[in-house]
């Protein structure tokens, strides 16, 4: 049988922003008259340069520690409700796919907001097991629209767009709802079954409008001889926001390898879900531990227990290579 498979806040600065400042400073406070103490990886004080998308002035935000408490700083500095926030894509105001901000920030990036713009609604008729829907979530209770399968029911419809946010099903809102849930309610309706969707787009700039374009920041030390480039800034939903080393590249191939699984098996596309899946099972020593620690980390998320042996494989594959790796 064929699946169903869906692709899925701070206070205004009056300095200008200059072509050559970064991104993202580090401030390091310290008692007068003396230096501070050294930095903190796991307490930074970073402050990032963000806009709205659609156009907007540059503004700052800093002292956030996950995805809601990032939305709530930009949404204060624009006056905005944090709700008005779809997602926000790094380095770039275009609505695209591949630079959405997860769990991991570079410390020399910047953050445009895509905020909610024209709403409207679609009726459609179930006529194929597989529409061609990826979902994704922007980790705040907003589901969008992460990528339009070719051939599918959906990509027939050019009034839906990717980026467009699932405001409801049927007339049942999803708001506050997780992408794989979103799936699931998706995959329970009959085949010829005809249903309703209200979506959101993200409100456009008009084609004359000018955007201040992300300056290019030239790369920044560290205090003990870092460069900012390789490391980031990973926001948790539990815990302190810390900075981190990139995954190395074999951890990131295993990471997209668990992101396709995802897809394949749930109609879903989430990095940071996937980096999650990844931590939990590297120090595992079997496809068995790896399902107990997935049930206990993720906790809400029903992991399917088929798909366990092929994350398993691309965890020992990604762990062979590092131990292999000479330095």
């Amino acid at each position: 049988m064929l699946r169903w498979l869906w692709e899925w806040k701070t206070k205004p600065t009056k300095t200008k922003p200059t072509e050559t400042s970064p991104h993202a400073e580090r401030e390091q406070k310290g008692a007068a008259g003396g230096s501070g103490p050294g930095p903190s990886d796991s307490a930074p004080s970073l402050v990032f340069r963000t806009q709205l998308a659609h156009g907007s002035p540059i503004r700052r935000v800093e002292g956030f520690s996950s995805i809601k408490e990032l939305y709530a700083k930009i949404a204060g500095v624009f006056g905005i409700s944090p709700s008005e926030i779809l997602y926000c894509t790094l380095n770039t105001p275009k609505v695209d796919m591949e630079k959405l901000t997860g769990g991991q920030i570079g410390l020399n990036d910047s953050i445009f907001a895509h905020v909610k713009g024209r709403k409207k609604e679609v009726r459609l008729c179930k006529s194929e097991d597989s529409p061609g829907l990826i979902l994704s979530d922007n980790g705040a209770g907003c589901v969008f629209i992460k990528r339009i399968r070719d051939g599918g029911i959906i990509y027939l419809v050019q009034t839906i767009c990717v980026g467009d946010h699932i405001e409801s099903i049927n007339g049942e809102s999803v708001v506050g709802w997780r992408h794989y849930a979103v799936a699931q309610k998706f995959k329970e309706l009959k085949k010829w079954e005809y249903f309703t969707m209200k979506l959101i787009e993200p409100k456009k700039a008009s084609e004359m409008q000018l955007r201040s374009k992300p300056g290019k920041s030239s790369v920044e030390k560290l205090p003990g001889g870092t460069f900012t480039r390789k490391k980031s800034l990973r926001l948790r939903s539990k815990g302190p926001a810390k900075i981190e080393e990139k995954p190395s590249g074999a951890e990131a191939k295993a990471i997209e390898r668990i992101d396709d699984l995802l897809e394949l098996y749930m109609g879903i596309q989430d990095a940071d879900l996937a980096t999650e899946i990844f931590e939990a099972g590297k120090d595992k020593g079997t496809s068995e531990e790896l399902g107990k620690a997935l049930k206990e980390v993720l906790e809400d998320f029903v992991f399917p227990e088929e798909v366990v042996p092929d994350v398993w494989k691309a965890i020992c594959d990604a762990t062979r290579t590092i131990m292999t790796t000479p330095f």
